[in-house]
């Protein structure tokens, strides 16, 4: 499945931006779509993800209370709202599709990676 992220941007400190991603095909009911993130010089890390029907969803600590993500299976899409973005949010921001990433968070357990949106945020 091919993913395709849109929405990225630069904002200031305190603001916000909403992601998009949507699949080419639907992924099969029993994958999780979510969110990672790489900044400059980082390792890709897990932010956020959600199951079908969001049964499930999961945030990494660092974007409890400010990140939101929802999906829409009828679409094939899954969202990312970010609230009070800080600088160190800035980055490149992945969709990921995967079987297992709502429980191990894991960037290895991805199946589908899109092709990255960048989210700079200036203080």
């Amino acid at each position: 499945v091919q993913l395709l992220e849109s929405g990225g941007g630069v904002v200031q400190a305190g603001g916000s931006l909403n992601l998009s991603c949507v699949a080419s095909s639907r992924p099969t009911t029993t994958y999780c779509m979510g969110w990672f993130f790489q900044a400059p010089g980082a390792e890709r890390e897990f932010v956020a993800a959600t199951s079908r029907l969001e049964q499930m969803t999961s945030y990494a600590d660092s974007v409890k209370e400010r990140f939101t993500i929802s999906r829409n299976d009828a679409k094939n899409a899954v969202y990312l709202q970010m609230i009070g973005l800080r600088p160190e949010d800035t980055g490149i921001y992945y969709c990921a599709a995967g079987a297992e990433i709502c429980t191990h968070r894991d960037a290895t357990d991805v199946y589908s990676w899109g092709q990255g949106t960048q989210v700079t945020v200036s203080s």
